[in-house]
């Protein structure tokens, strides 16, 4: 170094990574738009984690003294108004919480929020900088019953997945670091995690229906868990194929167990089904499989059937998605947005009429 000093710093590789993105106006009003949690642990850029919305594994109390860490951030470094993002570590060992990023400003972090809860961030950041404040401006999902103070509060679960190319680029090293190496992103709502996992699998457009198979190689099974690539979240089902306990893998992946125990359950319902006829399937074990977000597609390839055999199948038993409603309430006011999204379910908040359609 020029000046002869050596700066060391504490490794957080493996601890839990979560993100709280927050707005503040002039008078010091504060909401928490929601919070994320990054399904890869540190070691692996924010942007090339998998995220999950809301944090699935924050006790209440922990999510409590996050979200007063992020507020006491935001008012230390000095943003007055609009949105920001607050990145945390959590040692997983102990739960020894700490700060370690911070973007003043709206960021990638701020548009995922943004279309995870229907809340306008930048919009409402742009009507802050003029000097409105939170409470003097509506929410426009719920059509002015509740004002932008009104914290979001939803009632599904949102999942991010990189997306990947690099088959275009040959000479570059796949392996995820803190160097960010996505090219883009999908994000897919669901009722639950499992759902909206799958749905963001088959959203990457990269040929996948799900937790396909990879490989049965345990010895590159266990260098791809320890290694994390752009494939990875693939491996980590295969690994549970091969008989790898949920202990083996976390040791390896640093994946909370919580994760594992949903990935887990996927891969189990899949072993239960392959080879069975699909006249044997009863309605309740369809409607199952479909409220975990398996496709049409992959639940043929496990029954030795067609994707247009199982759509028959389905429909001939009613099982047929229902549309649901983001509405940054959680379906505590009623409100008409045309911010919807598909899962199965009983009820439908779409309200179709028997008008003619466009499409």
């Amino acid at each position: 170094s020029p000046t002869k000093e050596l700066l060391i710093e504490e490794s957080v590789i493996g601890w839990k990574e979560f993100e709280m993105e927050v707005v503040r106006d002039k008078k010091d009003n504060c909401i928490i738009i929601c919070s994320i949690e990054n399904l890869d642990a540190m070691g692996v850029h924010t942007g090339d984690s998998i995220t999950v919305a809301p944090a699935q594994t924050l006790t209440d109390r922990e999510y409590q003294i996050m979200r007063n860490a992020s507020l006491a951030v935001l008012r230390e470094i000095g943003v007055e108004t609009g949105g920001s993002n607050v990145q945390f570590g959590i040692n997983p060992d102990d739960g020894r919480m700490v700060v370690i990023e911070m973007n003043p400003r709206v960021s990638r972090s701020s548009a995922l929020a943004s279309k995870a809860t229907g809340f306008p961030i930048a919009k409402v950041a742009a009507k802050l900088a003029v000097g409105y404040t939170l409470d003097e401006l509506q929410n426009d999902i719920t059509g002015g019953r509740t004002p932008a103070s009104f914290e979001p509060s939803i009632d599904y679960v949102v999942t991010k997945i990189p997306r990947f190319a690099f088959e275009k680029f040959p000479q570059a090293n796949d392996r995820l670091t803190t160097q960010m190496k996505s090219v883009g992103e999908v994000m897919a709502i669901g009722r639950t995690f499992q759902e909206s996992l799958q749905k963001a699998l088959r959203g990457l457009e990269t040929g996948s229906d799900g937790l396909d198979e990879k490989t049965t190689d345990r010895e590159k099974i266990e260098r791809e868990l320890a290694n994390p690539g752009p494939e990875r979240l693939w491996y980590v089902a295969d690994a549970m194929r091969c008989g790898m306990t949920q202990e083996e893998i976390f040791a390896l992946t640093h994946i909370d167990p919580w994760f594992l125990a949903q990935l887990e359950d996927l891969v189990a319902r899949e072993r239960a089904i392959q080879g069975r006829e699909l006249a044997e399937m009863s309605r309740d074990e369809l409607f199952q499989l479909k409220r975990r977000g398996f496709s049409d597609r992959r639940l043929a390839r496990l029954l030795g059937s067609n994707q247009h055999e199982v759509r028959a199948r389905r429909h001939s038993l009613n099982v047929r998605p229902v549309y649901k409603r983001v509405d940054t309430c959680a379906a505590e006011f009623a409100t008409d947005t045309a911010y919807q999204y598909s899962t199965y379910e009983e009820e439908c908040e779409a309200a179709p009429t028997d008008k003619k359609k466009i499409m």
